[in-house]
């Protein structure tokens, strides 16, 4: 649904010639509506005309491309496109160029009054500050040639910040030579530019893209074009270009880091921890796949398990953790229990938990404010289960999202944990993929499920008894995903299933045998 204004706006887009006449004359609180209209029109050379002249001191993707009154549309929950990124990049390039070149003198003659008349001038015409691209969505796995993703607008930005920068210094030298006199001395009365803009981003850096995002935050520290990340995520990179990237970011800017693939092990965090202190509001940290195994410890890799645990306890406002396979059977309380705040999202797949680990999260200080709870890979066919419940029963008003894939679930532990999942009344998102259960148990699962009023996905294994005959048991995850499937039996066990959701009148429930990777995390609000 668009109101009378957006349909305006989109009309006087639709002849860029005629809107670049008009910009100079249209009200300011209608510029947002403009740039949404652009952006959702793909009018690429408007969308650079209105960035070039914004008359905010901000530019915020969330707030503009977010559903409003205007224009019902949630574009900032959609992949953005890539010719509109692009555009807004060369938008904001061509008001620095231009403000550049305008704030050098031209006449050398000028008293210092009117130096400083004119530079107030300048400053109320370029009130842009701050560009924030926060907001925008990820590619994933699946690549669309229309949109753009992470790691490429990463790139793009760097090498925006770098050219700008080098244009900035060209001007200047050939500014400086211009303004000196006979003798080769500054004349007086020579500007100095205090212009700045700041890009704020969630920034994707590999070995790849390294060395350019790199130059660009360095070039940041006194260029026109400041890149400023939020957001952090780091692959396959070294503990020494680790930490060379975590030098230049700003430490109040940063709110999440991520370190995934890099293979650091106990010995690579324990050089990279010391700086995490310095990001006074981070508040996620993930550890996916660093190789880390405490089962079998040299006294070596103790001091560095030690010295993270002692930089855990200097991560005040940290509240998502994820140490994804990460070998830390008994060691869970030592590393959770010194974290000041409650975590509301915890991430422990195939981490070898033992019983230990579980009670201590059972009876932890974080249980009751737990809004995601990721336990895939972990066993709770067996000496888990109890703690699991009891972790259910604790985190049962906060729950939002629970994920325990390939954890060996038979319809017996299903049956078991059944009650204390019916009591998560905010659960909106459940995955039991990959485990094996039978068409009976699914549908005992299926008839709790209807019953959350908040819940939207239930990802479920194919059933065991929809496999063809001879299924090893207990099937490994390897039969589950490539043993033939009896296609008809799956038919009759799908529509049981959406006749269960039919009488309950819980159609907006999907349920489905596909790992879900659509489904937004953003009411859980961390960050």
């Amino acid at each position: 649904m668009h109101s009378l204004v957006f349909f305006c706006a989109q009309k006087v887009i639709s002849d860029h010639a005629s809107t670049r006449k008009a910009l100079d004359y249209i009200p300011r609180e209608i510029y947002p509506v403009l740039f949404k209209a652009a952006f959702l029109d793909l009018r690429t050379l408007v969308l650079r005309d209105v960035v070039q002249r914004w008359p905010f001191s901000v530019l915020n993707f969330s707030t503009i491309l977010k559903r409003c009154k205007h224009c019902d549309r949630d574009v900032i929950r959609e992949k953005p496109n890539k010719q509109c990124l692009q555009a807004v990049i060369m938008g904001v390039k061509d008001y620095l160029i231009n403000e550049l070149r305008q704030n050098r003198i031209p006449n050398t003659r000028k008293s210092k009054a009117s130096t400083s008349q004119d530079n107030c001038k300048l400053r109320k015409h370029r009130p842009l500050r701050v560009v924030d691209l926060t907001g925008l969505q990820d590619d994933g796995d699946r690549q669309d040639a229309d949109t753009i993703g992470q790691w490429s607008r990463t790139v793009a930005l760097a090498k925006a910040c770098i050219e700008i920068s080098r244009t900035s210094r060209r001007d200047e030298y050939n500014s400086s030579k211009r303004r000196k006199g006979k003798n080769g001395s500054p004349l007086e009365g020579a500007f100095e530019s205090q212009l700045s803009v700041e890009i704020h981003a969630n920034l994707f850096v590999t070995s790849n893209s390294y060395g350019t995002v790199k130059d660009a935050l360095l070039v940041g520290k006194s260029s026109p074009l400041c890149l400023k990340c939020r957001d952090l995520r780091a692959e396959e990179l070294s503990a020494k270009k680790t930490i060379s990237i975590l030098e230049l970011l700003d430490a109040v800017v940063l709110r999440k880091l991520e370190l995934r693939y890099n293979n650091l092990g106990l010995s690579g965090l324990s050089s990279v921890f010391p700086y995490l202190p310095t990001f006074e509001n981070l508040i996620s940290l993930k550890l996916p796949y660093s190789n880390i195994d405490v089962r079998h410890m040299t006294s070596e890799m103790e001091e560095s398990f030690q010295s993270m645990v002692s930089v855990f306890r200097h991560l005040p406002n940290v509240k998502e953790l994820n140490l994804a396979s990460s070998r830390l059977s008994g060691r869970i309380r030592e590393l959770l229990s010194v974290l000041q705040k409650p975590l509301e999202s915890l991430e422990l797949p195939y981490c070898y938990l033992l019983p230990a680990d579980a009670t201590y999260l059972a009876n932890s200080h974080h249980a009751p404010f737990l809004r995601k709870l990721d336990l895939s890979g972990n066993n709770l066919s067996d000496v888990l289960l109890n703690p699991f419940c009891q972790i259910l029963q604790q985190a049962s008003t906060s729950l939002v999202y629970l994920d325990i894939m390939e954890c060996r679930v038979m319809d017996r532990q299903l049956t078991s944990f059944l009650p204390a999942l019916k009591l998560c009344s905010q659960l909106q998102y459940l995955s039991c993929f990959c485990n094996p259960i039978s068409s009976q148990g699914l549908k005992s699962l299926l008839h709790t499920a209807v019953q959350l009023p908040s819940l939207k996905i239930v990802v479920h294994p194919i059933p065991v008894d929809c496999y063809e005959e001879g299924l090893p048991w207990p099937p490994s995850t390897y039969d589950l995903i490539d043993y033939s499937i009896d296609q008809q039996k799956l038919s009759r066990v799908d529509a049981e299933l959406n006749e269960i959701r039919l009488k309950a009148v819980r159609t907006d429930i999907v349920t489905t045998v596909e790992l879900y990777n659509d489904f937004s995390l953003d009411m859980l609000q961390l960050y």
